[in-house]
């Protein structure tokens, strides 16, 4: 058939593409057939451009029970019999069209990654990336997208227990909403998305089929977009209270029948396609499916647009043959449409059906296969110029620190972000030991023992946009080091990279340099990568976003009640430094910082990350926590050691007074964001064993102050401030 650019581009295929399919056909697609490649050769469903990247990526631990990459989600052995199931996932274009069904749809997708593996979800957590705050577009943007989110989480019953958000003009056009879901499931009953064999059948069930979301994968994620009223279509539309039934549903036929099905896969992205095609696959299986036989809820619909449909709330089931009745009768009694649709056959060859017909005939492998893109990357003239200026003579502007202080807390990338979190119900489930707001990162409490789990999720667009090696490493040790301040050990990470055009060498440079910088951060502190997405064509009008990798962190506490928060606990507890001292602070520190982007609008320097004295840092002040010997951590991050003093009196009512040895580059010492610190406290008759315990590991320390009993933040000789006065500036809610 004839074939138009335009009809390339509208799914995101090129001319050298489509002459490769017609090689492999030998013969020209018909329409449908074109549309199976363009959905599963598009960059969200194929990976061309990141897939030979991710390689590089450490995945190995003997606690991973499944290999990247293999299945929906990772799965991480957490002792006595039980397995953490985890992924963050992408849904940043849909919500820039429509935020609140966008957004929506990104949790429960998320959520049925983590069901398709036989999983309870127990937890959400997310990450958001919004432009100017004080842009009308953005207020609509982040309402939408905030209560998107409340909605459909509040809804299934799953606690929202933690995330980010960052406020950039590199995101006017181009928010990121980053979705995070974690399950727990016995080892023994971990599902995988495959065919068993011939005769297996394919039972549909959830929502019937419609028009939404048609072209998402291979549109939308898939090639740069302008956020417009004529893409709407392509955003999927959600219902909670269908998923949260369907949640129960295919909970309650795994656990009763689980010998009976081979394999359990969400339909997300390209719909019918990748659920199947993918299933098939992984035993070089075959496929007949019979496309009358899927439910729909509009009339006339095309096997096209059957095939392609994104409609939500939808689970494929393999069967065996013969053992299907007892789970339709479970849909059915939870009054659940499900419908056996096809079969597994041993040909290798996709045989889709309409009435009768054959509408399209395909070999399955050459739909998976997508082909895979080796590009030689160019760093950027900008990266040159950001990393070029020398910091040691571009101080800030002339601003007394006090008032500088008052800016950064007022900023919207540090000020309290109460305001949304109070919208996610973070306590259903009744496993949340530490709630958003309370810590770095958030503990759920273990059915069996005292064991918990702590979660975090952490991402850095300014430091990866000066050097994205380093962004990429301090992106993986800011949210390990979350969970190391609440006393849990980091196992594992999940990781979704949000990033521009990969064909512009210069974006393509960025990606690699980062993933690069993730897997040497993983490395030293030894976090295998389990599962993760990533998120390409993230730019507007020729402009990409910050390149914006986004870490979700798991880590393991033995003893929840040895668990640690941020804020000080009692008058007179002496406050100590963390990795560093005040005198060693140098002004490199403000390269990339929220204080320089607050007083500058620029970023300028070369940020950077000592990961050996990271790790040791971490391990030191976990040991602490195992020990009781501290009384709060808190890391300095976003807005330097000043404002990781202030967070912890805000949290808890209680001033401090810090010691008069600051050093001339007060800017680099109260506000620069040197990484591998954490700020500590603890009783006096503790001191002594502490700094002898970092001593002994050769981790620099300083005691620079003590914890008050009134309402006076005093950094002596810079700031003296009242809770009540930084508390305007900071609680807005």
């Amino acid at each position: 058939m004839p074939i138009t650019i335009e009809q390339l581009d509208e799914i995101a295929l090129t001319e050298e593409e489509y002459e490769q399919i017609v090689t492999l056909l030998g013969r020209e697609p018909n329409n449908l057939e074109l549309g199976l490649f363009g959905a599963l050769w598009s960059e969200h469903c194929g990976y061309k451009h990141s897939k030979p990247l991710l390689g590089i990526l450490p995945t190995k631990s003997p606690n991973i029970l499944i290999p990247l990459g293999e299945e929906n989600a990772g799965a991480i052995d957490i002792g006595d019999g039980q397995a953490i199931v985890m992924k963050i996932e992408s849904h940043n274009h849909p919500s820039a069209i429509e935020p609140f069904q966008g957004a929506a749809t990104g949790i429960g997708g998320i959520v049925r990654d983590i069901l398709a593996m036989g999983a309870k979800p127990i937890a959400l957590l997310n990450s958001l990336r919004f432009g100017s705050s004080d842009n009308e577009r953005q207020s609509y943007l982040q309402n939408g997208i905030v209560n998107g989110i409340s909605w459909y989480g509040n809804c299934i019953g799953i606690p929202n227990i933690g995330g980010e958000i960052v406020h950039s003009e590199s995101y006017d056009e181009n928010p990121l909403v980053n979705a995070m879901c974690v399950g727990l499931v016995e080892t023994n009953a971990i599902m995988r998305a495959s065919a068993s064999g011939s005769g297996d059948l394919l039972i549909l069930v959830g929502a019937d089929t419609g028009r939404d979301g048609i072209h998402g994968a291979s549109g939308l994620a898939s090639q740069s977009f302008e956020a417009d009223q004529e893409l709407r279509t392509t955003v999927q539309v959600g219902n909670p209270f269908l998923e949260k039934v369907l949640i129960n549903a295919c909970l309650e036929v795994i656990a009763k029948h689980k010998d009976s099905i081979s394999g359990v896969q969400d339909l997300g992205a390209a719909g019918l396609t990748s659920a199947v095609m993918e299933c098939a696959n992984k035993g070089n299986f075959g496929v007949v499916l019979n496309l009358d036989k899927v439910p729909r809820r509009e009339n006339n619909m095309t096997p096209y647009e059957v095939m392609l449909s994104e409609s939500q709330e939808r689970m494929l089931f393999l069967v065996k043959n013969g053992m299907e009745s007892p789970i339709i009768d479970i849909f059915k009694k939870w009054d659940l449409t499900s419908q056996i649709i096809g079969e597994i056959t041993n040909t290798g060859i996709a045989e889709i059906y309409e009435n009768g017909t054959l509408q399209a005939n395909v070999k399955i492998s050459n739909l998976v296969d997508a082909p895979q893109y080796k590009l030689k990357g160019i760093k950027p003239n900008r990266q040159y110029i950001i990393q070029g200026v020398a910091m040691h003579v571009t101080p800030l502007p002339n601003i007394k620190p006090s008032a500088i202080l008052e800016k950064l807390l007022a900023s919207p990338n540090i000020r309290s972000k109460k305001s949304v979190y109070r919208q996610y119900d973070h306590q259903v489930q009744n496993r949340t030991i530490l709630t958003p707001g309370q810590a770095d990162a958030s503990i759920l409490s273990l059915p069996k023992g005292k064991k918990g789990i702590a979660l975090s999720v952490d991402g850095n667009g300014r430091m990866t946009e000066a050097d994205p090696f380093v962004g990429g490493a301090i992106s993986v040790a800011e949210a390990c080091r979350n969970l190391s301040c609440v006393g849990a050990e980091p196992i594992a990470i999940t990781d979704c990279l949000n990033f521009g055009n990969p064909k512009k060498l210069d974006i393509y440079y960025q990606l690699e340099e980062c993933i690069k910088g993730i897997a040497h951060a993983c490395e030293i502190l030894e976090t295998p990568v389990v599962s993760g997405n990533v998120s390409l064509f993230n730019e507007s009008r020729g402009s990409a976003i910050h390149p914006t990798p986004i870490i979700g962190a798991l880590g393991m506490i033995s003893n929840i009640e040895n668990r640690v928060s941020m804020g000080w606990k009692n008058p007179d507890d002496i406050i100590v430094l963390l990795g560093s001292t005040l005198q060693s602070s140098q002004p490199d520190s403000l390269a990339g910082s929220e204080v320089q982007n607050l007083l500058t609008n620029k970023i300028a320097g070369k940020p950077s990350i000592n990961l050996i004295l990271e790790k040791s840092v971490q391990e030191l002040v976990r040991n602490f926590s195992q020990r009781q010997l501290i009384n709060s951590a808190h890391d300095c991050s976003k807005g330097g050691m000043a404002i990781t003093l202030a967070e912890s009196s805000l949290l808890s009512n209680l001033g401090v007074h810090i010691h008069n040895d600051i050093p001339e580059r007060w800017d680099a010492c109260l506000f620069g964001e040197t990484q591998s610190r954490i700020v500590i406290s603890c009783s006096p008759e503790k001191l002594s064993e502490i700094t002898s315990a970092a001593e002994n590991v050769n981790v620099p320390y300083d005691v620079i102050g003590k914890v008050l009993g009134t309402n006076d933040f005093v950094i002596e000789g810079y700031i003296e401030q009242s809770i009540e006065n930084m508390k305007s500036f900071w609680d807005t809610s």
